[in-house]
């Protein structure tokens, strides 16, 4: 069974995807992101998913998804907020190297913004995005190896911090 180097997880506008393609690149490993993962698999867009089958399918197919890419990639692996809340997801990331980009919503949502197709946020985004942290902050706590904390730092210097922690140098 292949592990990821570093597993990220954390709240939409955290920067998973963007820090976790530096730190890739840093580490001369290959990145993957589960949300796209997940579009690939499908053959559309979250959104879609949503609107056409609804949260539950979408849920089924992003653990299938995440549980697999948990065993079989070696790089740098960025999940979607939701997918660590599912126990079989949970299980699965045992023994990796779990990452918790933390960030507040001042700094969350600029960078969500307000026309991407995030189907969580959809209504009220602001207001969802703070209840759904609130549930979650548990888990990504518990979850993580390694917290990370993202507010108001560009993504090169959270990268850093992140290959420093991973024992690579930065």
């Amino acid at each position: 069974m292949v592990k990821p180097v570093a597993v990220l997880i954390g709240p939409p506008g955290a920067g998973k995807s963007t820090v976790g393609q530096i730190v890739a690149e840093r580490l001369g490993v290959e990145f993957a992101d589960t949300d796209h993962l997940v579009e690939q698999a499908e053959r559309r867009s979250i959104s879609d998913i949503f609107i056409e089958e609804g949260e539950k399918h979408f849920r089924d197919v992003e653990r299938a998804v995440v549980t697999h890419a948990l065993g079989a990639h070696a790089g740098v692996l960025a999940l979607g907020g939701g997918a660590p809340m599912a126990p079989d997801v949970q299980r699965a990331m045992a023994g990796r190297t779990v990452v918790f980009l933390d960030v507040d919503i001042a700094s969350a949502a600029p960078r969500i913004g307000l026309s991407q197709a995030r189907p969580m946020l959809a209504v009220n985004p602001r207001g969802r995005w703070v209840v759904l942290m609130r549930e979650r902050r548990a888990t990504y706590e518990q979850l993580a190896t390694h917290t990370v904390d993202t507010n108001n730092r560009a993504a090169a210097e959270v990268a850093d911090e992140i290959v420093t922690l991973l024992g690579a140098g930065a």
